[in-house]
């Protein structure tokens, strides 16, 4: 039987039982389900979690281009992945790396710019290379395509003038014009069901999730915890139902705030409950974080709060708003802020609430 054995078909894994042996008990002598791909291409893309999501869109594209494609996507972050779309999802470690570096691949591309990531790119025995690899000791572009993202973020003087968002910017890296694909994500059904609850505690109101921080990166991206009370109590004066949200960063304030308005606080959770949980809400209402890119993905309508990210970056799918401060910010990509009182403090609690009830008004 081993002459027989197809070791180029899109189903081979290798040295256990593929999907349709597995579940079908086909074998490759017989099988009708042999599929030999058209390309195999290789994504290095390591983090963070909301840019690995947020990279995703050129699954889409590249399935369009090349409908038989095998994928291969090695990052920090693979339970993020959608593992029904991506044939081989390898999470970042000397194993990993050794595999893929005996591997052989017709389109490999790399869109993180630290030296692990380009190093491995260099590495990789592939027919067309996009994004950023490793050249004398240092980074570099795979092509000239790459260059202008890593101009953008050399220059703050070029970042803060840049008017494509990421999607495009990726996507021309890769020599191809994004057309609105979509994000793609691991979403656990099952668990996904388990938070239905939270439309029965709703109770016909709209449920609109509130992730109140930003992980301690960029601090200067908070808004006021007096902000976050003031709005959460306006949202329940008007028949909301807000909920409360993020991780173990947050819980110590989030427990504050559920205290003093009596709104719903979950408490924490894995990342993928975090995400099931995210899947039941009507709106979402997120600074700058990986909580955006999760809303994107579940297509859920966003206020998106940003003040030192040039707000350009952000392509929200025509289903949110980017609400900034009215007197601007002085911290382009600060982590501290240069002003006595944050600009934070002039985006104002009516002014998101405007934005909440414009959104829940289309639903």
């Amino acid at each position: 039987m081993y002459k027989d054995i197809k070791f180029d078909c899109i189903h081979f894994e290798g040295h256990i039982p593929c999907k349709p042996n597995k579940e079908r008990n086909k074998e490759c002598v017989s099988c009708d389900e042999y599929v030999k791909p058209e390309k195999r291409i290789l994504i290095i893309k390591l983090a963070a979690i909301g840019d690995v999501i947020r990279t995703t869109p050129l699954l889409a594209r590249y399935r369009k281009i090349y409908p038989t494609a095998h994928f291969t996507w090695i990052t920090n972050f693979p339970d993020v992945l959608p593992k029904k779309e991506i044939n081989k999802i390898y999470k970042f470690d000397f194993k990993s790396v050794y595999t893929i570096k005996n591997q052989t691949y017709d389109i490999a591309l790399n869109l993180d710019k630290d030296p692990e990531a380009c190093i491995l790119l260099s590495e990789v025995n592939a027919t067309e290379k996009y994004g950023f690899t490793w050249t004398n000791g240092q980074m570099a572009a795979a092509t000239e395509a790459a260059q202008h993202k890593i101009v953008t973020g050399l220059y703050d003087s070029v970042s803060i003038k840049n008017t494509k968002h990421y999607l495009e910017e990726i996507f021309e890296i890769c020599h191809l014009d994004f057309q609105d694909e979509p994000y793609s994500m691991n979403l656990n059904e099952n668990l996904a069901k388990k938070w239905n609850s939270l439309k029965e505690k709703a109770n016909g109101m709209k449920i609109v999730g509130l992730n109140t921080g930003c992980g301690k990166r960029w601090l200067t991206r908070l808004w006021p915890q007096e902000y976050w009370i003031k709005f959460i109590q306006k949202l329940q004066e008007k028949d909301y139902y807000p909920i409360i949200l993020g991780g173990p960063d947050e819980d110590f304030q989030n427990k504050i705030y559920a205290d003093k308005t009596g709104a719903y606080y979950p408490g924490t959770y894995s990342l993928e409950e975090f995400i099931a949980l995210t899947s039941n809400l009507d709106i979402v209402v997120t600074q700058v974080s990986m909580m955006m890119h999760i809303a994107v993905a579940l297509k859920k309508p966003m206020v998106l709060f940003n003040n030192i990210f040039n707000k350009h970056e952000f392509y929200l799918y025509n289903r949110g708003v980017i609400l900034e401060p009215e007197s601007g910010c002085d911290c382009y990509f600060g982590n501290s802020c240069k002003r006595d009182r944050s600009c934070m403090y002039d985006l104002h609690v009516n002014s998101a609430l405007k934005e909440v009830d414009s959104l829940a008004a289309k639903l």
